[in-house]
């Protein structure tokens, strides 16, 4: 699977701001405000994605934006799936320990 570079480059940055100490309600929130906007950012990117896709196929939308879309939208589900992954393979190590 390949991933361009503008649209890893928009997520690594995207993350990064939101990562950042005083990024707003999430360094006052804590870990818990960060997860939560993380999903609701995941959410409203992979919905932007399907929009375009929607666009395009009524014929108002420029390709170009459309292939963006859907890339971040890619990005954003990759990201989410292997956070999922590790948090599972967590449970599952903690799980596993004798007590």
């Amino acid at each position: 699977m390949k991933v361009g570079f503008n649209a890893a480059a928009a997520a690594y940055a995207n993350t990064l701001r939101r990562a950042q100490p005083g990024a707003g309600e999430a360094a006052a929130g804590g870990f818990q405000e960060l997860v939560k906007q993380a999903a609701a950012s995941s959410i409203d990117t992979v919905k932007a994605g399907e929009a375009a896709t929607m666009k395009a196929v009524a014929g108002k939308a420029d390709m170009t934006q459309v292939v963006t879309a859907v890339s971040n939208a890619e990005v954003t589900l990759q990201a989410a799936v292997a956070v999922r992954d590790k948090v599972i393979q967590a449970y599952l190590d903690v799980i596993r320990m004798p007590i």
